[in-house]
């Protein structure tokens, strides 16, 4: 598997923001499939996915991958989110960090 620093990351967000982000997978791969996030709270060192991403549901269309709206975030924190995702028989991971400013 690789793994990839998406660069636009860190991203600053309030606790009261809701994102849908979105990731451009042409600069590794094409045509992904089987997206899957997870979301780790750097700061408590766990598992955070089911609170910040309620509805899990990405999706990918071409080589865009569409995450759920990222939300109830804690502020203070800085969160790593996680994207899995295989083109052919290759698993890729990008992964990008949100900082909860205020």
């Amino acid at each position: 598997m690789s793994v990839l620093d998406a660069i636009e990351s860190p991203l600053a967000m309030s606790a009261s923001e809701k994102h849908a982000h979105q990731i451009t997978t042409t600069p590794w791969a094409s045509n992904p499939s089987s997206p899957s996030v997870i979301v780790i709270d750097e700061t408590l060192g766990i598992d955070v996915t089911t609170t910040v991403y309620p509805t899990n549901s990405p999706s990918a269309n071409g080589d865009v991958i569409s995450l759920s709206l990222l939300q109830a975030l804690t502020v203070g924190h800085r969160y790593r989110v996680e994207v899995q995702f295989t083109t052919g028989s290759n698993i890729w991971e990008v992964r990008f960090y949100v900082e909860c400013i205020f």
